[in-house]
């Protein structure tokens, strides 16, 4: 995780995460996908910082609330490959453009969530 130093038990330690994509940029993911080990159930790519090396993909579970998502203790910042070992099926999206989201559907499948609405900056 980019140096930070915290008390987080992370479900897959450090020395085990693999080297699955040549990118160093960063992503920021919840604690519901690297504490406790759900899968990413809705990823949205974001205009990224230009004072970062971010990639402007954002990863969750899917069932985090607002006021979940607003406590700053409950995210952090990753190399997106990070991610990518808890879960390696959001490998083949990370190419799509900024304002695009995917949304595990019924079946668990990651899909394009054509519904989602960008946020404005």
């Amino acid at each position: 995780m980019f140096g930070f130093k915290n008390n987080k038990k992370y479900k897959i330690p450090g020395d085990k995460i693999l080297k699955l994509m040549d990118s160093n940029e960063g992503c920021i993911a919840t604690d519901r996908i690297t504490i406790d080990g759900c899968k990413v159930g809705f990823m949205y790519r974001e205009v990224p910082s230009p004072s970062n090396p971010d990639s402007g993909w954002r990863f969750m579970a899917g069932d985090e609330d607002d006021d979940y998502m607003n406590n700053p203790e409950n995210h952090s910042v990753y190399q997106v490959n990070t991610i990518c070992n808890y879960d390696t099926e959001i490998i083949q999206f990370l190419d799509a453009p900024t304002g695009t989201a995917f949304i595990r559907d019924e079946t668990g499948k990651l899909v394009l969530d054509e519904d989602w609405e960008s946020p404005e900056y």
